[in-house]
């Protein structure tokens, strides 16, 4: 993992197939996640996660609009992060997720553990 910048804002890359930037406020983290969360970024993305919710306060959204959640790898990151952020009193809110995605989050019922929001930018309201 490369990260550019550092106290986790930034540009991170998390391998050749994905990147992802952060950014933190008094109020929250948003990462915005592009390319493919599969198991070649698994690693470096559960990595990621980790400090920035250990790190940070407030909720932790996930724009995944440009990201690709290729296998159950990357279901179970967002899984786990959001067990992570419960047991730091924060919530895991996914934004501007594919409609692949939310299908997925349906099938597998997570819709109802997980808060989705359906429009960009939605997360200013929450964050």
């Amino acid at each position: 993992m490369v990260i550019h910048n550092t106290n986790l804002g930034g540009l991170i890359v998390l391998n050749r197939a994905a990147t992802a930037t952060v950014e933190a406020s008094t109020r929250g983290d948003i990462i915005t996640v592009t390319g493919s969360l599969g198991v070649a970024a698994a690693a470096d993305m559960r990595d990621l996660l980790n400090l920035t919710i250990d790190a940070g306060s407030g909720d932790v959204v996930l724009h995944l609009a440009d990201a690709e959640v290729v296998d159950s790898t990357g279901l179970g990151l967002i899984i786990e992060a959001h067990r992570r952020a419960g047991r730091s009193g924060r919530r895991v809110i996914i934004a501007d997720a594919s409609p692949r995605l939310h299908r997925l989050l349906r099938r597998t019922r997570l819709h109802r553990v997980i808060e989705t929001l359906p429009q960009p930018h939605d997360e200013l309201a929450l964050v």
